[in-house]
């Protein structure tokens, strides 16, 4: 109904004559979001810091505050630049405190964290192997154990997104490399394109769940949290999602079998086993960054290292590593490093300017005030971070909401139900992977059409199965909080950075 409606409004407002892909225009896409989006926050806002009392001059600034936040999100400028850009207008507005000290002391206290020193390693590691020959060889590995499930080939889909999901941490990286190697291969094999695309937009999103995710990493940097237990608690919740994925191919295997392709040729035991050869280097890899830390011989840091020389051996072996490849994987890392740090460190300045708004304390105090169970606070906040996810990114929207978000729920009350700050972390992961196939800001779509040329609704389409079973996942985590809180309490020794 919504997209229906902007399609509507573009046509009208332009002039142009019936309805047009809304794909094609992502700039106007783009601002009527987050123009609807500042809109909902000032309605949000004011009936709030009026309720609570606060001065109308106060009022009046922090609704200038959050438009001139959403305006400049809206303009395309940098988000990091734009973070600091409002938080020096929150401080200079709101306090008497010189805002190039405040700036300047916590910028340096936010990028100083010992804890940020992985995460250009992690990064640099899934450069490193996204040029590689790897999905190549996870699809001549896994294709041969696939074929016979219900569902064939699909499942590569799932499991080659999950396995490289455990070396790169990021759901753009993880999307590219598998993509571009199953999407030819299964459409030589008839597959349906709507379940090729579908179950590719929909596993590529455990890049963020599964460790090492770059995601994780800057939820716990954000709020102090160890990231060693937070890539452990990913590691079932991740997995647990990816079955539910091959669950749902299965049933469509079920389900619609006039859709099925002709079954792969009977392969012998012996050559299936042959085959998971080219499976063993990554395998490797992945116990070697995953295990040392869940054993305490590491620190992410440390695993880190571990896993850029991993890397680079596995490149090197495979005959993919040379000066090129070399310097673009650094160039890339850097540059993404780069970008996330600008976003950390206008996010912890935000959160300084927006303290002295009184935005984070009057609504944390009109959220009590309404003695809600800590279900239904859960529910909220699932459909308030499915909302932002339809203008922000996963990074922007954990840096971005944290400071506000963080009091309300690390509270007895939350903790008492297994609810703990590492649980909210896995569930707070779930929902912004939402965002990666929601229209009009997730990225997964926008790769997919690049890869495959179709137009974004029908992209958007053959995602919607899979945002439905994230739904469920979040259902199901709340349920069973013990699938995020487990492993990460059992562990033997885990280091706190």
């Amino acid at each position: 109904m919504i997209d229906h409606f902007t399609r509507r409004l573009f046509a009208d407002h332009k002039g142009i004559e019936g309805e047009r892909d809304w794909s094609d225009s992502p700039t106007e896409r783009r601002w009527i979001r987050l123009a609807a989006c500042a809109v909902f926050v000032l309605i949000a806002f004011v009936p709030i810091a009026y309720f609570k009392g606060l001065d109308a001059d106060v009022i009046v600034k922090t609704s200038l505050f959050l438009f001139i936040l959403f305006f400049l999100l809206g303009s395309g400028v940098w988000v990091g630049l734009a973070l600091i850009g409002v938080a020096y207008f929150g401080v200079t507005g709101f306090t008497s405190r010189p805002a190039g000290d405040a700036m300047i002391t916590t910028i340096w206290t936010s990028s100083s964290s010992w804890t940020l020193t992985a995460l250009p390693l992690f990064i640099w590691m899934g450069e490193v192997l996204f040029r590689s020959r790897l999905s190549e060889d996870m699809f001549r590995g896994l294709a041969p154990w696939m074929a016979r499930l219900p569902g064939g080939l699909l499942h590569t889909n799932v499991v080659g997104c999950t396995i490289f999901a455990a070396v790169s941490g990021s759901s753009a990286a993880t999307l590219t490399t598998v993509g571009k190697m199953s999407i030819p291969e299964l459409r030589k094999r008839n597959y349906p394109e709507f379940m090729t695309i579908g179950t590719l937009a929909g596993s590529a999103t455990l890049g963020l769940m599964i460790p090492p995710s770059l995601t994780l990493i800057v939820y716990g940097v954000t709020i102090n949290e160890s990231i060693t237990k937070l890539f452990i608690a990913g590691i079932i919740p991740g997995l647990v999602l990816a079955l539910m994925f091959m669950g749902y191919v299965a049933a469509w295997h079920y389900l619609r079998p006039d859709q099925r392709p002709e079954p792969e040729p009977h392969m012998p035991l012996r050559e299936k086993l042959w085959n998971s050869r080219f499976l063993v280097p990554v395998v490797v890899l992945i116990m070697s960054v995953i295990g040392s830390m869940y054993t305490g011989v590491a620190t992410p840091t440390e695993a880190a290292a571990i896993g850029v020389i991993g890397a680079m051996v596995l490149a090197l072996i495979q005959g993919s590593l040379n000066w090129q490849s070399f310097t673009e994987s650094l160039m890339g890392a850097t540059a993404t490093s780069a970008m996330i740090a600008m976003i950390l460190m206008g996010a912890a300045f935000l959160s300084l300017s927006m303290g002295f708004t009184g935005l984070p304390r009057a609504l944390a105090e009109w959220i009590a005030s309404m003695h809600l169970s800590v279900f239904v606070l859960i529910g909220a906040l699932t459909i308030f971070y499915i909302v932002i996810g339809l203008f922000l990114d996963g990074i922007s929207s954990v840096v971005l909401t944290m400071a506000v978000i963080e009091p309300m729920v690390n509270i007895p009350a939350f903790q008492e139900l297994g609810f703990s700050m590492i649980w909210f972390g896995i569930f707070v992961v779930v929902v912004v992977e939402m965002a990666q196939i929601t229209p009009p800001i997730g990225f997964n779509l926008f790769v997919l059409q690049g890869m495959t040329r179709h137009p974004m609704s029908y992209i958007a389409k053959t995602a919607l199965p899979m945002f439905l079973i994230m739904v469920l996942m979040v259902g199901v985590l709340v349920a069973w909080p013990q699938l995020a809180t487990w492993l990460p309490e059992t562990a033997p020794k885990v280091p706190s950075r």
